[in-house]
């Protein structure tokens, strides 16, 4: 797969992940007693209680090498998953509910999301949805503000890569990512601004808060942020994705972004100050496509394939990738997404988590189909485990297109 990481910045992944009824499919809210049978095993720091009910997260250990992430996310994924079949449930990494209501009737014991439930009301009603994070070293919180101004362009081609929530409570939405397009709704939520210092930065968070648009200016939740416990920078923009290899894919290909903007920063460049209508624009465009349309390049305004944009964005991010070993597994691996065979102009549909939603759902289950798949690929990350009775002609299809 890759190195070992030495002299790598490290990173770290967090996962969100339903909770769904193993006979109707639908979200249940058992987070309590899955985030305590977790407690139980042993694994009380890696599966945690998230803003729902219906949800947990998990939390990977910081790790240099792909292997190591990879082994460790394994490892979190099986945790949560073992919880979640003591307290009767399954576990799902879909980015929105496909089947029944995760809504704030059924919030966390946290007073932060007791406070969010208060301050944003109607408009938080059905925000249940479920992201991967990921986590780089980064402990200079002036370089990770002015990295975010870097990564800003190319955050619309993560969402497509990720897009893994075309169903909500029961429908089809026409988005590939109907998660990022809730989170668009929020005037706290999606693109970081620009932004020519930390100071500025703290400044935008301070003026949104005094709005009462945003709980801490302290803790924003934008799509870039420099974490406020870690010395981390840290990237939010993706739906939790169902496949392993495409979770840890991604955030090795985040690590490469990261270290490339480190690299400009230091040199003097503080980023291209994109407009934010166009960001936001460019994320409601990759939202509702995926990787099966177009996009816009930020750098230049002109539309693109899903597919040309993903390999422009592994050539940005070569050399990284390359000094760390990790070049040939990411390119395969976002290929197999976009669908493209390693051509970024083969226009072929993509085959990223959304198009496997749609197969699985098409099938005589219907969405119920697509919830078992999701159910089956989370629970045997990279084929490590059959599921309770082996894997199902959906997810033996959706393995050969794959391929």
């Amino acid at each position: 797969m890759a190195g070992d990481g030495e002299g790598l910045p490290t990173l770290g992944v967090e996962e969100e992940y339903f909770l769904v009824d193993p006979v109707t499919q639908r979200v249940r809210p058992a987070g309590d007693e899955v985030v305590a049978a977790a407690a139980a095993a042993g694994h009380g720091s890696t599966v945690t209680g998230e803003f729902t009910l219906y949800q947990v997260e998990g939390r990977t250990r910081p790790c240099t090498g792909l292997a190591e992430l990879r082994a460790d996310l394994a490892a979190v994924r099986r945790a949560a998953a073992e919880a979640a079949r003591a307290a009767g449930v399954r576990l799902c990494a879909s980015g929105t509910p496909v089947l029944g209501r995760a809504a704030p009737d059924a919030v966390g014991d946290h007073p932060r999301y007791r406070a969010g439930q208060a301050q944003y009301r109607g408009m938080i009603e059905d925000f249940g949805i479920c992201a991967q994070h990921v986590h780089v070293h980064c402990s200079d919180r002036e370089q990770a503000v002015l990295v975010g101004n870097h990564l800003r362009p190319w955050l619309p081609t993560l969402v497509a890569l990720s897009a893994n929530s075309p169903y909500h409570q029961g429908r089809s939405t026409g988005y590939a990512s109907w998660r990022s397009v809730m989170r668009l709704r929020f005037p706290c939520l999606g693109p970081p601004p620009y932004a020519a210092s930390l100071a500025e930065w703290e400044r935008t968070a301070r003026v949104i808060a005094a709005a009462e648009a945003m709980l801490d200016p302290a803790m924003p939740f934008w799509d870039v942020r420099p974490n406020p416990k870690l010395p981390t920078v840290e990237i939010r923009c993706m739906d939790v994705v169902a496949e392993l290899d495409d979770a840890v894919a991604l955030a090795a290909l985040v690590r490469a972004l990261v270290r490339v903007s480190v690299q400009a920063v230091r040199g003097g460049d503080p980023g291209p100050p994109v407009a934010a209508e166009e960001v936001r624009a460019a994320y409601w465009k990759a939202a509702r496509d995926g990787v099966a349309g177009t996009g816009v390049d930020l750098r230049d305004g002109r539309v693109r394939t899903a597919g040309e944009l993903a390999f422009q964005l592994l050539e940005h991010a070569r050399e990284p990738l390359e000094e760390a070993g990790e070049l040939g597994f990411v390119r395969a691996r976002i290929a197999g997404i976009v669908g493209a065979a390693g051509a970024p102009a083969a226009g072929i549909p993509g085959r990223g988590g959304a198009e496997a939603q749609r197969l699985a759902a098409a099938g005589p289950d219907g969405l119920k189909g697509a919830v078992r798949w999701l159910v089956e690929t989370t629970r045997r990350p990279g084929g490590e485990e059959a599921g309770e009775a082996g894997a199902s002609p959906v997810t033996e299809r959706l393995t050969d297109r794959r391929r």
